[in-house]
């Protein structure tokens, strides 16, 4: 049995920029219902996220987790692309 040093958070984006080099910023969007008015908002969070290949593009859906500090701004790392978009 192999131990993990705690459970790293992670979260399903949408990638909106990729002109950085080895880094992608990621736009994570999430449905939180409001406690008086019952309706669903929408919120949206960004996060820079660790590339090693430059291998995602703008619109690919990928899945982040929560890292060390790479940067001053960088705290998440990609670890898959779940969906790659169509270039034509």
């Amino acid at each position: 049995m192999t131990t993990e040093r705690g459970n790293k958070k992670t979260r399903v984006g949408v990638v909106t920029s990729d002109k950085m080099d080895k880094t992608v910023v990621v736009k994570v969007d999430q449905l939180v219902k409001h406690p008086i008015y019952k309706k669903y908002i929408k919120r949206k969070v960004t996060y820079k996220a660790h590339d090693e290949q430059n291998s995602c593009a703008i619109g690919d859906k990928v899945l982040i987790v929560e890292t060390r500090p790479l940067s001053r701004d960088k705290r998440w790392r990609v670890r898959e692309i779940l969906e790659k978009t169509v270039t034509v």
